[in-house]
């Protein structure tokens, strides 16, 4: 308890534009602790996806903005900071809307810090199911790398206005994948803005292609949250040679055989059939993902 009480202390220092401020802590009677945050004028960005009529809707460029609001508050957590902070929950209602609508990543609840070059040790598995990276569930260690997978669900959930496990369907990374092997990917991006038209298709591409990437099963083949960050700039779009078009090969070349997806257990979903550089050379990124029966909170610390 001195522990946990010490950490969020520590984590009410945090000072970034993309994230929601953390003023302080109370003990409720029953021995509950509560979180007193900053209040966000615009409520959540899910109750702005999901559970809003078409009046009050993100159009498809606030959409990206606040995914690279949030990816910039991550980065700070992950590299910005004195220690580093593993937020471990990163999923849409976790992100808050200020007046200006700037996206700000919150609750803290879950969140573990410690120092840069430091390795966290194995913990409870926390966090809420459909976000949690594969190794989370294998092991129960948390790293940047888990992080970076939480945020590629967010991508593909906002994107898409799909929630990752839906009763009936299949798992939002998967559908997403398949999609994409089929060549029709703009058809995972959410319909509600696709009738309306006037959207940037390549965008569109890029940013899921990089929410596909973000989630890829092997955590060595993730991104790092500084290449996500560059990517959602839109560096890679400048004529001039970049380090994200040297991230681009660094990535492509974890794909280009079979050999990184045989440590993956069917028991965590995966299908038989894996995916060769051939299979994807035409697009910046791929993914499969863990198929999951609910979203219920897994809890501990």
């Amino acid at each position: 308890m001195r522990e946990f009480l010490a950490e969020i202390s520590s984590i009410g220092r945090l000072k970034h534009r993309n994230l929601v401020g953390l003023r302080g802590w109370c003990k409720r009677e029953k021995g509950s602790f509560m979180l007193v945050y900053d209040y966000m004028e615009n409520g959540s960005l899910d109750k702005r996806v999901f559970d809003c009529d078409e009046s009050k809707m993100l159009s498809c460029e606030d959409r990206i903005r606040i995914l690279r609001d949030v990816a910039s508050g991550v980065l700070y957590l992950l590299e910005g900071w004195e220690s580093k902070v593993l937020h471990r929950d990163i999923k849409a209602s976790n992100v808050l809307l200020d007046k200006e609508m700037n996206g700000r990543l919150g609750d803290f609840g879950l969140a573990r810090m410690h120092g840069h070059g430091e390795v966290l040790g194995t913990t409870r598995v926390v966090g809420t199911i459909g976000y949690l990276a594969p190794e989370i569930i294998r092991v129960g260690r948390a790293s940047d790398q888990t992080d970076v997978f939480g945020f590629g669900i967010l991508i593909l959930e906002v994107m898409c206005g799909r929630r990752p496990i839906e009763d009936g369907k299949p798992p939002l990374v998967e559908w997403v994948w398949q999609l994409m092997v089929q060549g029709k990917l703009m058809d995972g991006f959410d319909e509600r803005l696709r009738a309306k038209g006037e959207v940037n298709e390549e965008e569109v591409e890029r940013v899921l292609h990089l929410g596909l990437l973000c989630a890829y099963p092997d955590p060595n083949a993730r991104p790092s949250m500084r290449q996500v960050v560059k990517v959602l700039e839109g560096k890679n779009d400048q004529p001039e040679e970049s380090e994200t078009e040297d991230m681009d090969a660094y990535l492509l070349h974890h794909l280009q055989s079979r050999e990184m997806w045989s440590d993956f257990s069917p028991t965590f979903g995966y299908g038989s059939a894996h995916p060769t550089f051939e299979d994807i050379k035409q697009s910046i990124s791929t993914s499969m993902s863990v198929s999951w029966s609910n979203t219920s909170m897994v809890e501990g610390r």
